[in-house]
């Protein structure tokens, strides 16, 4: 950080830059389950169509936690695999 002799301004603490938050030390935690939203962009289907597949009974199996909506890594691979077969079987 430069000085505020130098860039005439006043030096910020670093509390106020991030916010009072200490920095997270360590590798980054990997998500355990996605959102609607990060499902369908992992499976390349839109969001009406995820809407549709669950109105059709042949959706993923989702999870609430409050008032979000989750699908676990687990459902989603199971739903993968039951599209498979319902695919060979046509």
């Amino acid at each position: 950080m430069a000085r505020g002799e130098v860039t005439g301004r006043k030096p910020r603490e670093r509390a106020a830059v991030t916010g009072g938050v200490p920095p997270i030390r360590g590798p980054p935690v990997p998500p355990a389950c996605f959102s609607i939203k990060t499902f369908c962009v992992a499976h390349h289907i839109s969001e009406a169509m995820f809407f549709k597949l669950r109105e059709m009974g042949i959706g993923p199996d989702v999870m609430q936690v409050g008032r979000r909506v989750l699908i676990t890594f687990e459902a989603a691979a199971r739903w993968r695999a039951q599209r498979e077969v319902t695919t060979v079987a046509e």
